[in-house]
């Protein structure tokens, strides 16, 4: 069976939306709620009704593998499900578009993309459910990079180990919501969080809130950050180069401690689990 496509414009994957009725149904309640009689409506946007820019740097060969520089994986990759993003998307606007988007299958895949993009000044954004709000992943960066890179996790989605007696679970960090859900049915365990976003969202997406340049500061400050981080089980530090060997330095000293784990990238995670039904 295919591999379901996520939208590039619109919530969920292609193929996937609102009835005609369901759609009458929501303006109705916007128009009483807002005490107009109607409103005009922009037809959704189409692939060819954009005018992407050129990619400003090519697929490196040693990563053209599990690389892409195709004009669907650059857009479905520009912006996260606020109404800004949509806003834009409507408008046309795909300037901040990455110029490259890495499909990562395994570990080695990231720390590949990381070791590259830091030699040649591209800027590496993680990408996970895509459900971000706030703009987290935008390749928008400014002109100091000689381009962007879109590294999606999505292909690290395994289980890899159920301790039911501790209730605890070993899983790589795209593993999205459903999968978590249907993979610990069967041994009658939930992660019992269920986001708006539950269809998309990834497990590292929920527990990677760090990064060596705002690290120290998110451990210090945000009990919740300091939580989640210590779920992590393997992690790659971002950002070094931005935050400096003094500062990259104090935080590896801290990851002697189980509850510091300052990453942005969660390729392997434990997580907690509850009792089902």
């Amino acid at each position: 069976m295919a591999a379901k496509r996520p939208k590039f414009c619109g919530w969920g994957y292609e193929g996937e939306g609102l009835t005609p009725s369901e759609h009458e149904m929501v303006l109705e309640r916007y128009a009483e709620r807002f005490g107009v009689d109607g409103f005009a409506r922009i037809p959704q946007r189409t692939r060819d009704q954009l005018d992407l820019h050129p990619a400003r740097i090519e697929v490196p060969a040693k990563l053209s593998d599990f690389c892409s520089g195709g004009d669907f994986d650059r857009l479905t990759h520009t912006y996260g499900k606020s109404f800004p993003d949509y806003v834009r998307i409507y408008d046309k606007d795909f300037t901040n578009a990455p110029d490259i988007v890495a499909h990562a299958k395994e570990e080695d895949h990231v720390e590949a993309v990381l070791d590259w993009a830091t030699g040649a000044n591209v800027a590496v954004i993680p990408f996970g459910g895509g459900s971000s709000v706030v703009g987290g992943i935008e390749p928008a960066v400014g002109g100091n990079y000689a381009g962007t890179l879109s590294l999606d996790l999505t292909g690290l989605d395994q289980i890899l180990e159920i301790d039911k007696t501790s209730r605890a679970a070993r899983m790589q960090g795209g593993i999205r919501c459903p999968d978590i859900e249907n993979g610990l049915r069967p041994h009658g365990l939930t992660m019992r969080h269920f986001p708006q976003s539950f269809d998309l969202a990834t497990l590292g997406g929920m527990i990677a809130t760090l990064d060596a340049l705002h690290g120290a500061a998110q451990l210090d400050s945000h009990p919740e950050a300091l939580r989640q981080a210590a779920m992590a089980e393997r992690i790659v530090i971002t950002k070094s180069d931005l935050a400096g060997r003094r500062a990259t330095g104090a935080l590896r000293g801290r990851l002697a401690h189980p509850t510091t784990a300052p990453t942005l990238f969660v390729p392997l995670a434990t997580a907690s689990c509850c009792q089902s039904g």
